[in-house]
């Protein structure tokens, strides 16, 4: 059967993201007088929504929150996924954006009078003019991959799922920075017996968050997690992984009823090259005017962690250090001064929790 195409459809913005950033500046645009249509591949916040559930934000509620809207928990404590969740469905429904969940945008182009951009929900190809489009797309759509054999096994994730599922299970974690030592941890108290691998001798300093480290060195060092330092894998198998020591070449097997590779992630670039968007340096970031957030792309923007390109392993752009991106868009979008007022901007720029 043949994709239909409607060409009718018309905003003049077009967000392309409806993650935390993306819904912010719907809202700004919005206060702004200025219409815009919001499009994601999935749910709002899908990045957040495929964390395992209980997952806490490393930032504090109050860098996090957006468009205004005070994000308070039970307890005080920083936010949980499912708290996040329910907190940008709720910025959505009060602002009463448009949104547009699972419809994938698969092409930005330039066109006369604007930019088409060209959706398909549910396989229906649509097509709509904007007269500019943020990307608002983020940085971590596919795990980084380990390059061995066995990485493809079905015993094999880049994600940690719900703990539960890993109680009475040997699971060998490679990683060693935020989310490998998070998942560790997790699933030691979930009941799973969890072994580390890191390239490094030891863990680094700078990757691990204060209040993680005092209690995966705690465990490491009393053997209840089994430290693995200095090492690499070579092969996964169906029950073991080969590992290899790096400072001597030395074998190690270790027994693996799941692996989990949380080595980092990269930034799916399809929709940058397609729409013409000139990506730079090692990390392939989209170029962009830093006091409009415009592309080279005339009328294309980028927002949120989707400037950063595939960031490595230090990652230093994340949400709470991109809520200005909006404030620059909105200026250039209508020709007006917008500065929003964030009382913790200047401590996020001397600490960032993220």
């Amino acid at each position: 059967m043949s994709d239909s195409i409607s060409t009718s459809d018309k905003t003049e913005v077009a967000i392309v993201g409806a993650g935390p950033i993306g819904i912010e500046l719907g809202v700004a645009l919005k206060r702004a007088g200025v219409a815009a249509e919001l499009f994601d591949a999935g749910p709002i916040g899908q990045t957040i929504s495929w964390w395992a559930p209980q997952t806490r934000w490393f930032s504090s509620n109050e860098r996090i929150a957006i468009a205004g809207v005070p994000l308070l928990t039970v307890d005080q404590s920083k936010a949980t996924r499912e708290e996040y969740l329910t907190y940008l469905r709720s910025v959505v429904s009060q602002f009463g954006l448009s949104v547009h969940p699972y419809c994938p945008v698969v092409d930005v182009q330039r066109q006369s009078g604007g930019l088409g951009v060209t959706t398909k929900p549910g396989g229906e190809v649509r097509t709509w003019m904007a007269r500019a489009v943020v990307l608002a797309i983020g940085g971590t759509d596919h795990p980084r991959r380990l390059g061995i054999p066995g990485e493809d096994l079905p015993h094999v994730d880049g994600y940690l799922r719900e703990t539960h599922r890993y109680f009475g299970r040997r699971v060998l974690i490679i990683g060693g920075r935020n989310s490998a030592i998070e998942a560790a941890l997790r699933l030691h108290h979930a009941g799973a017996k969890v072994a580390l691998s890191y390239r490094g001798e030891t863990l680094p300093e700078d990757g691990i968050k204060y209040w993680l480290r005092p209690e995966i060195n705690g465990l490491l060092k009393a053997g209840r997690i089994e430290s693995l330092m200095g090492t690499e894998a070579v092969q996964i198998k169906s029950r073991s992984v080969h590992l290899r020591k790096i400072d001597s070449g030395e074998p190690i097997e270790v027994a693996a009823d799941d692996v989990l590779s949380l080595i980092g992630y990269s930034q799916d670039k399809t929709l940058l090259r397609s729409a013409g968007v000139h990506l730079i340096d090692s990390v392939q970031r989209p170029k962009h005017n830093e006091a409009t957030m415009e592309t080279n792309v005339p009328g294309l923007y980028v927002a949120g962690t989707a400037i950063a390109g595939s960031q490595t392993s230090k990652y230093k752009t994340f949400l709470e250090n991109c809520h200005d991106h909006v404030d620059k868009i909105v200026s250039h979008l209508t020709g007006q001064s917008v500065e929003t007022s964030r009382e913790y901007e200047s401590q996020i720029t001397a600490q960032p929790e993220s």
